[in-house]
């Protein structure tokens, strides 16, 4: 199999940093200059069911912040989000924990730092395979094309499925596509099963069935999370917006508690799905208290970094043993990697 994309566009994307270097963009902060007037916050989402669509749809963080100009740009996987990071246009994102680990790790070592827990991935990632293919078992996926997209949550939940089942990764034929990439290839026949998330994974489902689930790898060891990320440059820049956009996602995660009706129709309008269909693909993800953000088990608190270090140290152990990333960083480096300066009274409304 191929070098992920992510590390065959890097000597790209450095050359593009020396580019904006020369120009004096892109220094990883909020653009503009003059105290707030004028500056833009550049946030990267995906487009999963989450507590983030849900700021974008309703504006809280516009609202929230009125001396920043909000600018939200679609990205269609952690890879790319992660390459968006090293170019230093990105101040904010939505990503998954097997990209964060990758991006902590060398040959990237991108300085960004983890704030938030957007959710525990259940039954919003899955592998599936296409009815009419004999599969019933990972075991059979032995000389097929299975599709997922590289350096994604989903791609190291296949490895680690392929690992458990005893299958070696040149036994099987892995396509890198994106996820609207993979529905296309599956409409057409071109693969025999995927690896993916909602909305995708929804798609794919009726044509297909359920092989394995992101919630049952969880148990076994295995959990993805997705995560709000920030450049360490932004975070030391402006600390009070960080403080605003943590505010915002929490106060996500307690309308996706309190008032689901109300969340369904900000994340549907997002995904142009209907508040049922939203519904319930957000009903498929695992989301915690914003108090528990600053419990031991996640971010935890300055001083104490919490077990999510831990998690991400062995995601990029699993990474290395999987030749993906030349060095695992040690857990010290990951603590560091880890902004929980404010918690918990950063997540009071």
């Amino acid at each position: 199999m191929s070098r992920p994309r992510l590390r065959r566009l890097l000597p790209i994307v450095l050359a593009a940093v020396a580019a904006l270097a020369l120009t004096g963009c892109g220094d990883g902060a909020a653009a503009g200059s003059g105290g707030t007037a004028g500056r833009t916050i550049r946030i990267a989402y995906q487009a999963f069911p989450s507590g983030d669509l849900i700021v974008k749809n309703k504006r809280w963080l516009e609202e929230a912040l009125p001396g920043y100009t909000i600018r939200w740009t679609k990205f269609d996987s952690g890879a790319d989000i992660n390459t968006a990071f090293v170019a230093r246009s990105v101040d904010i994102a939505a990503i998954g924990s097997s990209p964060v680990a990758r991006g902590l790790s060398a040959p990237l070592n991108i300085p960004y730092q983890v704030a938030f827990v957007l959710d525990v991935a259940g039954d919003n990632e899955a592998l599936v395979v296409r009815n009419g293919t004999g599969i019933s078992s990972v075991t059979d996926l032995r000389g097929r094309k299975v599709a997922t997209s590289f350096a994604s949550t989903s791609h190291y939940s296949l490895l680690a499925a392929l690992d458990r089942a005893k299958v070696r990764e040149t036994e099987v034929t892995l396509v890198d596509l994106e996820p609207q990439d993979i529905l296309a290839s599956w409409t057409r026949g071109d693969i025999d099963a995927a690896y993916t998330w909602l909305p995708t994974l929804g798609e794919l489902k009726k044509t297909g069935r359920t092989l394995l689930t992101s919630r049952e790898l969880a148990a076994a060891g295995k959990p993805t999370l997705d995560l709000g990320v920030v450049s360490t440059a932004f975070a030391e820049a402006h600390p009070d917006a960080v403080t605003a956009w943590r505010r915002a996602e929490a106060r996500a995660l307690d309308l996706i508690a309190d008032d689901p009706g109300a969340a369904a129709r900000a994340v549907g309008a997002e995904l142009n799905l209907s508040p049922a269909e939203a519904g319930e693909q957000l009903s498929q993800g695992v989301f915690l208290e914003p108090a528990d953000l600053s419990s031991p088990e996640w971010l935890g608190t300055p001083g104490r970094t919490g077990a999510l270090a831990e998690n991400l140290v062995s995601a990029a152990r699993f990474l290395k043993d999987q030749q993906k990333i030349d060095s695992v960083p040690d857990l010290a480096t990951i603590r560091r990697a880890v902004y929980n300066k404010g918690l918990p009274d950063d997540l009071a409304s």
